[in-house]
């Protein structure tokens, strides 16, 4: 526990952290700005009414969550690959092995307090995404009743723990190619290429990326229900059912965090 604390007081003070954070919030703040403004200006009624879902609660709960998700996850990815290359390039490993600290011990920790402060990091976007879009709906007139919604309020931490799932593990395989690069740049940059990599490969070989880290922990925030999407005789895409989909995410959880301690166990850290 008193490495675990350690670390929860260290991240606080990387830049990093707050970087991230605010880059969520802003992106997210800015995206909700720009639909007020269209639902303001739009001409097209169906234009408008599309817009207005994201002021119009409780439908506005799951439209800023997925949009939360939808920008966290490769956030999530470059967070991961930057506290685990600072470990390296800040020399802060170092000092922690010089003290006597179990090397493997010390990876683990330090993703538990990572993978911490992204869920806050999720939480805290989401609920400023909430009042954004609340007083967005103030602002053009759209009734608030629906924010008080039992159904949808009950619903909320399934979600966010689905989500939290998902970005944790998107956290974890930053980490673990951070400290295989021991590179902060290295590790973000490969982590963003896999992402949009996995991304594109998906119209190809839909069923074998259902598979992969992206799309299973995709498929945990969405829940999804497997099978596959086929538009004009044209396979477009697949995905794994939640039950899979949990275990998949999972099992990319551990496996990275493997790697990542086996990778420190056997790195040469003297220097």
């Amino acid at each position: 526990m008193r490495l675990l604390r350690a670390n929860l007081r260290k991240l606080p003070r990387r830049p990093a952290t707050w970087v991230t954070f605010l880059l969520l919030i802003g992106l997210n703040a800015l995206i909700t700005f720009f639909v007020i403004l269209g639902s303001k200006i739009a001409t097209d009624p169906q234009g408008a009414l599309a817009a207005r879902q994201f002021l119009t609660f409780p439908t506005a709960y799951e439209l800023v969550l997925s949009m939360v998700i939808g920008l966290g996850g490769l956030l999530a990815v470059t967070y991961g690959a930057a506290i685990a290359g600072s470990e390296w390039t800040w020399g802060t490993l170092k000092a922690a092995v010089a003290r006597g600290e179990g090397r493997t011990r010390y990876t683990l920790l330090t993703y538990v307090a990572v993978a911490g402060f992204t869920f806050l990091g999720l939480l805290g976007a989401f609920l400023v995404g909430v009042v954004v879009s609340a007083v967005g709906a103030l602002i053009v007139g759209v009734p608030l009743d629906g924010m008080a919604d039992t159904d949808a309020l009950l619903g909320l931490p399934e979600r966010l723990g689905r989500a939290g799932l998902a970005m944790a593990m998107n956290a974890a395989l930053g980490y673990a190619i951070a400290t295989v690069a021991r590179s902060q740049l290295a590790g973000i940059g490969v982590g963003i290429g896999l992402f949009f990599a996995e991304s594109i490969a998906g119209f190809f070989v839909p069923h074998i990326i259902k598979w992969f880290p992206f799309s299973a922990s995709g498929a945990v925030v969405t829940g999804g229900a497997g099978g596959s999407t086929v538009v004009n005789g044209q396979e477009l895409g697949a995905s794994l059912d939640a039950t899979t989909a949990i275990l998949v995410t999972i099992a990319w959880l551990v496996v990275s965090l493997a790697v990542a301690s086996l990778w420190t166990e056997r790195a040469e850290i003297g220097g």
